[in-house]
């Protein structure tokens, strides 16, 4: 297939561009370099710098012919999306828009969208299934849920064939691309800077949760698992036919089991052999304190199953990255 990567210059969107080359398929990868790394596109795949929101340029792209689109352009920090949420609105549903008007005007009728677990908000029970109530508790989770939603009409009204692919945490790295985000708010990163040395501790929030250790326990997945069900979910297009009910499937993403932050540092720890002080704080305002994925329905229908659950496979792979990022920084100074 020919494919568009909407968002190719970013850490998903890098990672799942490497595979789909490994795999044979030709793309193109459109980032207008906001929050992504030109470095990080991957080698061998040209990049268009265009905005999701820039319907037009969108259609002239397409026009050259593809087969699908991989949509992973949008902005992603929850607490920036709480006191800037027309930023999230303009870019991940405005954007949204425009692409699939682009892609309907231009003919081209499958997406695979990245899409969060962010959408169902403190859920009801754990694991989460795609059943679970939608109520998101941030405007980031609100603005993927509306182009969620998005997906769902166009598919109805005009043909579409998506795939949403929702999950809570992704870390790990493959090879020459791996997390790299400005500012970073993900803790997996966070943990390995303070082993860096370039953080002087950890804050970690909150130790008196109702779980095993006291803090919070979270689903983590190996970002190349991730990019497994991207390619998983072209295929599952291919074979979609015309039944309504497959046009547009939303399917969870998670390990199988949870980690909690104290897991998480000690298991840092033994892969770095760095000490990671850590300042206990307060717990933040609305931190479940359990959030972990069901991947009953991807598993079933498609047969994707994590290859790498492994928390230290995690965990090395991200800091062998961040070790070679840093050595590559060494060297350009």
């Amino acid at each position: 297939m020919r494919i568009l990567v909407v968002g190719g210059a970013g850490y998903i969107g890098s990672v799942v561009s490497r595979r789909l080359l490994a795999a044979g398929h030709e793309l193109v990868v459109a980032d207008n370099l906001s929050t992504g790394h030109r470095d990080a596109v991957a080698p061998g795949a040209p990049l268009v710098q265009v905005d999701v929101r820039d319907r037009d340029a969108l259609a002239g792209l397409l026009r050259s012919g593809f087969d699908a689109v991989m949509h992973f352009a949008a902005r992603s920090l929850v607490g920036e999306s709480e006191t800037k949420p027309e930023l999230y609105w303009d870019n991940n549903v405005g954007g949204t828009r425009c692409l699939l008007d682009a892609m309907r005007n231009t003919g081209v009728r499958r997406l695979v969208f990245s899409s969060t677990a962010s959408t169902y908000g403190e859920p009801e029970s754990i694991p989460v299934d795609e059943d679970a109530r939608v109520k998101p508790t941030s405007a980031y989770g609100s603005s993927k849920l509306a182009a969620d939603m998005m997906l769902g009409d166009e598919a109805r009204a005009h043909g579409l064939q998506a795939v949403s692919l929702r999950y809570f945490n992704v870390a790990g790295a493959v090879e020459d691309a791996g997390e790299r985000h400005q500012p970073e708010t993900h803790l997996i990163p966070n943990v390995l800077s303070v082993a860096a040395g370039r953080a002087p501790f950890l804050t970690l929030f909150g130790d008196d949760y109702p779980t095993a250790d006291g803090t919070c326990i979270r689903d983590y997945l190996h970002v190349n698992d991730l990019a497994s069900a991207h390619l998983l979910a072209l295929v599952t297009m291919a074979e979609g036919g015309d039944d309504e009910a497959r046009r547009h499937r939303i399917y969870n993403l998670g390990n199988g089991a949870g980690f909690s932050v104290l897991e998480i540092i000690a298991t840092a720890r033994r892969v770095t052999g760095a000490p990671i002080p850590v300042r206990v704080v307060s717990r933040r305002q609305g931190d479940p304190a359990v959030l972990v994925a069901s991947s009953r329905r991807i598993h079933e229908e498609l047969g994707w199953t994590p290859k790498q659950p492994s928390l230290e496979e995690i965990i090395g792979d991200a800091w062998t990255f961040m070790c070679r990022q840093g050595t590559a920084e060494n060297m350009e100074q």
